[in-house]
């Protein structure tokens, strides 16, 4: 039970994630979190019943709605991460500059500009928001991300790039930069890169495409940067 337990808190250390079996015990490599987490989701979230009762909707669309409970976890998520990361920055900044303190300030920056975009810099809070770019925007709001080109063209493409270079390519070739995520959250970025690229795949397919569940991918994405960023901001071993 206790194992169970250690799996369902991301913050504990691998070391403690010891997985119990009747065959014998499994020591994993990777924090396993994001499987639960999917696991969860469409096996208990998704068949949840009375949420119309309570939310207006079912449970599972509740969750996974614009402007829901995800994408504000993700806001948070990405503000601690902010801190976090400048954190390293100002402790690194001691060694001189270097690749690996760029990365940080590139990491510092994206968690930064993704935060401000999560809630259309404030004007999901204020209501006050910048006309012209509301009038280029397909949801109607302040932000980058939701302009048509940008949308369209780039969005998908950096969550796949980024999320292959954050869950394998940077401890596989690059393990000495620190800026790039360790073995253990390998599966908090390579998830949302398959759906992403099952979601871009279907578009092009003879079939509808899939459902657009991104909310529920980009949580994993937002608590693998934030778990990266805070380990490294107060030292703590992967």
């Amino acid at each position: 039970m206790n194992s169970f337990i250690s799996h369902l808190n991301p913050l504990t250390t691998l070391e403690k994630k010891k997985i119990r079996t009747p065959w014998g015990n499994l020591k994993p490599k990777v924090d396993i979190f994001p499987v639960i987490y999917i696991l969860f989701i469409y096996g208990i979230i998704y068949i949840l019943p009375y949420g119309t009762h309570f939310v207006g909707s079912s449970w599972f669309d509740w969750f996974r709605s614009e402007d829901g409970l995800l994408e504000w976890v993700q806001f948070f998520l990405y503000f601690f991460s902010t801190i976090f990361a400048f954190k390293v920055i100002f402790i690194k900044s001691k060694g001189g500059l270097n690749l690996n303190l760029i990365l940080w300030g590139l990491i510092a920056v994206l968690c930064f500009f993704v935060c401000g975009e999560e809630i259309s810099w404030g004007e999901r809070i204020t209501g006050f928001g910048i006309q012209a770019i509301r009038d280029l925007n397909f949801q109607g709001e302040s932000n980058i991300h939701n302009l048509h080109f940008f949308h369209h063209l780039l969005l998908d493409p950096s969550f796949e790039i980024s999320c292959v270079l954050f869950g394998w390519v940077g401890w596989k070739y690059f393990p000495k930069l620190d800026a790039l995520p360790a073995k253990r959250y390998s599966l908090y970025f390579l998830s949302v890169a398959m759906f992403y690229f099952y979601f871009d795949i279907s578009y092009a397919s003879t079939v509808s495409q899939i459902r657009n569940d991104q909310e529920i991918f980009e949580l994993l994405m937002a608590l693998g940067i934030f778990l990266h960023c805070k380990n490294n901001a107060f030292n703590r071993v992967n």
